[in-house]
């Protein structure tokens, strides 16, 4: 399996709440739901599609799959969302409990456990480890060295604080560019491989 980080991007590197203002206000961030009218369904929603239906499970951090599990279940009739319900789920956290668990099929993953998971499920046939949102979990994977492939939607804004993605590093971690697409709404698709 191959781990995929799927993420929209401000010009300054954010990836704080793009999706809904309330989604995370951490650090007093005021500008959640900046994605919003750069999304294009078309463009963005068919990239993710395609790359859902070569997705063979789906990891998160506690509070993306919190936010996750309470907004995905009620969704169906489309590639995505009937993907993303089926799919084997894995939550890395320390403090949810077996009975927090809403969104089946779940398996916790503790703290301690999180790389090795990762790579033992690198080590198994299939298709991608799907990542979305998490920052601080793909900041780790990227700092293990343990990202096959990146798809950043680089969204046209300065948003101007918030979470960034990527984690200062020791060593250089080089990517090839596979592809580039231009949504309607001035958003690019960008797709890396880890050249290794």
């Amino acid at each position: 399996m191959k781990t995929l980080i799927t993420e929209f991007i401000s010009l300054d590197g954010v990836v704080q709440a793009p999706g809904a203002p309330t989604e995370d206000t951490d650090g007093g961030f005021a500008h959640g739901g900046w994605l919003v009218k750069y999304f294009d369904p078309e463009i963005i929603g068919g990239t993710f599609d395609e790359l859902a239906k070569q997705s063979d499970a789906l990891l998160q951090g506690r509070r993306t799959y919190q936010v996750s599990a309470a907004a995905w279940p009620s969704q169906s009739g489309d590639g995505f969302s009937d993907w993303i319900n089926r799919v084997q789920k894995y939550v890395v956290s320390d403090t949810l409990k077996e009975e927090d668990i809403v969104w089946h099929p779940t398996k916790i993953v503790r703290g301690r456990d999180f790389l090795k998971t990762v790579a033992d499920l690198r080590a198994q046939p299939g298709g991608y480890i799907y990542v979305y949102g998490s920052p601080t979990m793909v900041q780790s994977l990227l700092a293990a060295d343990l990202v096959d492939e990146l798809v950043l939607t680089v969204v046209p804004l300065i948003v101007g604080g918030g979470k960034k993605l990527f984690p200062a590093m020791a060593e250089i971690l080089p990517f090839e560019l596979v592809s580039a697409v231009k949504a309607s709404t001035g958003a690019q698709v960008c797709r890396y491989a880890r050249a290794r």
